[in-house]
């Protein structure tokens, strides 16, 4: 049996997937789940990268090497991918579905051996995460209504002390 930290309230609207032992990063998976998923945010790296060359430097970065961490997006396209397919033999429309929940989890750490010279061994330690996801079913009108809600601006009402703080608010652009 599967134990899923978060369980959904409607089985049938929803869909499961996941991968145990996968052999990348946790901590750069964990990040990614969190920030990097629609690649609107980098992940800083404080190791010298060699292949980052081209990608913006956000402004919360206090360092020059960032990127988007691209075996662990590519694992986590493989989970999203795997979860569509558990949705489509369950009879869920796809284009309805959304993330409701992302958890990445530790694994014991697997352990190489180095071999240097002088017949010295020095370990070489991976860590392996595991990745969870439960997409959900919502109504294309939620949808619809949160996409509304995002466009509009909303300003205070126009007073004397809002014309001094927001001159602009008077030119059309």
């Amino acid at each position: 049996m599967i134990y899923y930290l978060l369980d959904p309230e409607n089985p049938t609207k929803s869909c499961k997937s996941k991968s145990s032992n996968f052999r990348v990063h946790f901590k750069n998976t964990y990040e990614t789940a969190q920030d990097v998923t629609l690649q609107k945010q980098c992940v800083p790296f404080i190791i010298i990268m060699v292949e980052l060359v081209g990608v913006p430097r956000p402004n919360n970065a206090a360092r020059h090497q960032v990127g988007h961490p691209k075996k662990s997006a590519e694992f986590l396209l493989y989970i999203l991918k795997n979860a569509e397919i558990n949705a489509d033999l369950k009879g869920l429309d796809v284009y309805s579905l959304i993330i409701e929940h992302i958890q990445v989890n530790k694994t014991p750490k697997m352990w190489h051996r180095t071999y240097r010279a002088h017949e010295q061994i020095n370990p070489n330690m991976s860590s392996p995460c595991h990745i969870k996801m439960i997409l959900l079913k919502k109504n294309r009108l939620f949808l619809n209504q949160k996409k509304r809600l995002h466009r509009r601006k909303t300003f205070p009402e126009e007073t004397e002390e809002t014309k001094i703080l927001w001159p602009w608010r008077e030119f059309s652009f």
